[in-house]
């Protein structure tokens, strides 16, 4: 190809680019306002409205159209994956956080292993020799420095398959994968009804905390509690599916 011939190719594709990010910008900004709504204040919009451009232009790069999904659907996949990025790498936490939250899982089952049901806030804050008031704190300090991942063994199969864009690549990597949205979907049906009402009402019916809250006549702070609780339950109990465990 000649240098002439190469530069109208790169001026194409530039200016295809400049059409889908004028095409899908309002995409972007749907996606990074329904998380916002759903995040601690610390977390901007404008953050990340950039990075879901960067994962725009990246899946103008990447799609392709005979793996059988609409652009729309693959390019709301990886604008929300380089949004979810962003959120992880802005995590502030301390690491003797991440070390609590932990052990706070392995508690959870650990008893719950032992007992044949549901951890009791009391047991586990009896487990890991901390107070009551201890154990709730952990929990708030969870919710407020955004300790969990969208993707992270706590939503539905739908953030699965985002942690997994590209999707299985091979009969036992369909087989696994199934197994596994089986596996979630049994841990979260299985959890106490209120962790399982605010599982519902913030992933399926997508209200935010506040929200929440309001439908059970309860604080944004008690439903923040309520939310870390079911997740590290969740992960708890999908322990075997977890290679850091």
């Amino acid at each position: 190809m000649t240098g002439l011939g190469a530069y109208k190719e790169m001026q194409a594709q530039a200016e295809t680019q400049e059409q889908v990010v004028e095409r899908y910008a309002p995409l972007v900004k749907r996606i990074a306002y329904h998380l916002v709504s759903r995040l601690p204040s610390s977390v901007q919009a404008d953050d990340l409205i950039q990075s879901g451009m960067i994962g725009l232009l990246e899946a103008a790069q990447n799609y392709d159209p005979s793996r059988g999904a609409s652009f729309e659907t693959y390019g709301g996949i990886r604008i929300r994956g380089a949004m979810l990025d962003e959120i992880r790498k802005s995590d502030w936490a301390p690491r003797s956080l991440h070390r609590k939250m932990r052990e706070v899982s392995q508690a959870i089952h650990g008893i719950e292993m032992r007992e044949g049901r549901d951890a009791r806030d009391s047991e586990v804050s009896d487990v890991l020799d901390i107070s009551l008031d201890d154990y709730h704190r952990i929990l708030r300090d969870a919710a407020g420095h955004k300790i969990f991942s969208f993707d992270e063994l706590a939503s539905t199969s739908e953030s699965v398959k985002e942690a997994r864009a590209e999707g299985p690549t091979g009969p036992l990597d369909a087989l696994e994968f199934a197994q596994f949205r089986e596996a979630l979907a049994r841990a979260i049906a299985s959890l106490p009804e209120r962790e399982r009402l605010v599982m519902s009402l913030y992933y399926d019916e997508e209200l935010n905390l506040r929200e929440t809250g309001e439908v059970l006549n309860v604080s944004e702070s008690r439903v923040c509690q309520i939310h870390s609780q079911a997740l590290l339950r969740v992960k708890a109990r999908m322990s075997e599916w977890r290679k850091d465990q």
